[in-house]
């Protein structure tokens, strides 16, 4: 194996999602000296950013106090939210809607088309964004403290051999190492073991979320609704529920989300997703 080759930043951070993004915008706007770079696995900014999402407008007026003057391309303001529990062949709405599902003021966004609009704006700043680069492991220093991060090797073959189009991978080191790569990103899990972080918190729960994005005929959409939903088909000591978010353009992102502690055998989240879509409601 030939030495590798690196790359050295102030500050590396691994994930190009909305929380790495900001972060990166964000220290260069208060330490432009700084140099900072910010790997993605995805091999476009927001191609693995799947969600439909309400977000706060406040932070983005912190960041970016222009924003409004050229938003993101799917930006909607939220102007209704209805919350309903299902049956099978019914449900009722909520004559009240719980403060945590009140979205007036927010907008509807995708968050992958968020991801791709700030991208340029952090490059404006300096940052250095690198999509198709995998961070494969942390590196440590003599110290055993996280020093950077190792880009995977390519054309590797299932049983480690090495393909004709082989290129190895890079070392990116950095002073500080930042990772926003989701939930469950496997640099988070190592490092949360390694160093014993969540020996005083409590155990975290996953859910799986599937989404889609309709577009419908002319006049059944009405931009800036969100309808949330509990209930069927799910049992109930299984924790889900639904979404739906009107955006403009006749176009409709909705998702089925289940908690992935359920019990029955033989519920199914993706059956449950096909099930409530065709609900009379829905």
């Amino acid at each position: 194996m030939s030495e590798r080759d690196v790359m050295e930043y102030d500050v590396v951070t691994v994930g190009a999602g909305p929380a790495g993004l900001a972060f990166a915008i964000r220290l260069k706007q208060l330490k432009p000296e700084l140099s900072v770079c910010v790997i993605e696995k995805a091999s476009t900014i927001g191609a693995h950013i799947l969600s439909g999402a309400v977000i706060e407008t406040g932070p983005l007026d912190e960041l970016l106090p222009g924003w409004r003057k050229s938003p993101p391309p799917i930006c909607v303001s939220a102007n209704q939210d209805e919350f309903w529990f299902l049956s099978k062949t019914g449900g009722f709405k909520f004559p009240v809607v719980p403060p945590q599902m009140n979205n007036h003021g927010n907008v509807i966004v995708s968050l992958g088309a968020l991801c791709a609009w700030l991208a340029p704006q952090a490059e404006a700043l300096g940052v250095e964004i690198y999509p198709g680069f995998a961070a494969a492991a942390p590196l440590f220093d003599e110290h055993h403290a996280v020093c950077g991060v190792r880009i995977g090797d390519m054309g590797v073959a299932k049983d480690g051999s090495h393909k004709p189009g082989y290129t190895q991978g890079i070392d990116i080191k950095a002073k500080i190492t930042v990772l926003g790569e989701g939930a469950r990103g496997h640099l988070s899990k190592d490092l949360v073991r390694k160093y014993d972080l969540d020996r005083d918190s409590d155990p975290q729960s996953y859910s799986i979320g599937i989404k889609e994005l309709w577009q419908v005929r002319a006049g059944v959409c009405e931009p800036g609704k969100i309808v949330h939903t509990m209930g069927w088909p799910a049992d109930p000591k299984t924790y889900g529920g639904s979404f739906l978010y009107h955006l403009d353009k006749d176009r409709i992102a909705l998702g089925y989300v289940s908690g992935l502690d359920y019990q029955d055998p033989n519920y199914q989240p993706y059956e449950a997703f096909q099930q409530w879509k065709n609900h009379p409601g829905v």
